[in-house]
């Protein structure tokens, strides 16, 4: 096998080796069962196996009751920008949403179109470069739910506690960085995440609705975006992506491996500690861009150098060098490096030293 190069993209992002050579080992013979995952009928004995692991994995890893069900579905977190309001916005219709960056405001964008909106707190004012604080937050007591993003890509901020919201159901888009620590699932009524950050391809969104909440699904609805429907057939309603779901099951069991989501958070601390110490001891060459240190994503690094070429040159050379991916987004530019759950220890410490070549040479 040809040598794998560091891979620091935001989405879809790296994956677990272990995980890779266990699905290449699987992927023409799944344990004797004579085809592929990829080929078996998703109401199979065999694949009721997988999917239902995969489940108690993730309720394994998160402590998550029986109040709660999990569901893998299909259309990414764009989908449940519109799936969230459709369901859980009636009968009062309208919710709370905390802007915090590009994809909560397309969560907002959606939502508009099922009820009114309130922004409850926003810093697109400070160009996303700090997360609102919790009295700041303008919270409409009356509202269906409220909807915040936990781990901002673009912007590189990140809460590292939830907001306070009451007894108002909390929604969550965790794509960015579900399962990076443990949480307390309790705190939320919704919780979805695409899976092509931080625990699997593209192509899977996992959903975990508290099961009170289900009962705002209404028989009206397109039956395809009703979580109840869902819930009910245990994600079986359709054909799911049952590749995606198995590579998730195996990126769960990978966590369970490694110690849980504890030991997990430690190894993300360690990482993202390295490469922020980087940042800030450059004396100002390279320049973080998140105002508040509190608010930075320990799952996306982002960083600024002194000129647009010279932070070209610095995307070019370490893509030479094997670090792919690091370009910030077209939206902000700069520099990001997205360092998820599998990236190594010892990626972040090549990229350090990287930095520091690249600087003395620069």
């Amino acid at each position: 096998m040809s040598k794998r190069i560091y891979n620091f993209s935001a989405g879809p992002a790296v994956l677990p080796e272990e995980v890779l050579l266990e699905a290449q080992k699987d992927l023409f013979n799944y344990k004797d069962s004579g085809m592929s995952v990829m080929e078996m009928s998703h109401r199979s004995k065999t694949y009721d196996g997988i999917i239902k692991s995969a489940d108690q994995d993730i309720r394994k890893l998160l402590d998550i009751k029986d109040n709660y069900s999990v569901l893998f579905l299909q259309g990414g977190a764009t989908l449940q920008f519109s799936m969230v309001p459709l369901n859980l916005m009636p009968p009062v219709n309208k919710a709370d949403y905390i802007v915090t960056g590009s994809w909560a405001k397309k969560a907002v964008k959606e939502a508009k179109k099922v009820g009114t909106v309130n922004i409850a707190g926003s810093t697109e004012s400070e160009n996303f470069k700090r997360l609102p604080k919790q009295d700041e937050l303008n919270l409409d007591p009356d509202s269906s739910y409220v909807h915040f993003t936990s781990n901002n890509t673009i912007f590189g901020t990140q809460y590292k506690t939830e907001p306070e919201v009451g007894s108002i159901p909390l929604v969550c888009d965790a794509s960015s960085d579900f399962l990076h620590k443990k949480i307390d699932v309790n705190k939320y009524g919704l919780i979805y995440a695409g899976a092509q950050k931080n625990i699997g391809p593209s192509g899977v969104v996992l959903v975990i609705i508290r099961n009170d909440l289900l009962e705002r699904s209404s028989d009206s609805l397109h039956t395809y975006f009703n979580y109840k429907v869902h819930a009910d057939a245990e994600s079986l309603y359709n054909t799911p992506n049952t590749f995606g779901i198995y590579i998730i099951g195996l990126v769960t069991k990978w966590l369970l491996n490694m110690g849980g989501l504890d030991e997990m958070h430690k190894l993300n601390l360690e990482k993202s500690s390295l490469l922020y110490n980087a940042i800030d001891s450059s004396d100002g060459y390279y320049k973080g861009t998140v105002a508040d240190a509190g608010d930075r994503s320990i799952m996306n690094v982002t960083f600024r150098l002194g000129s647009e070429e010279l932070e070209k040159k610095f995307v070019a050379e370490a893509t030479e060098a094997g670090f792919a991916g690091l370009k910030g987004h077209r939206s902000v530019g700069g520099i990001r490096a997205s360092i998820y759950n599998a990236f190594p220890l010892k990626g972040v410490e090549d990229l350090v030293q990287f930095m520091s070549d690249f600087k003395s040479k620069n």
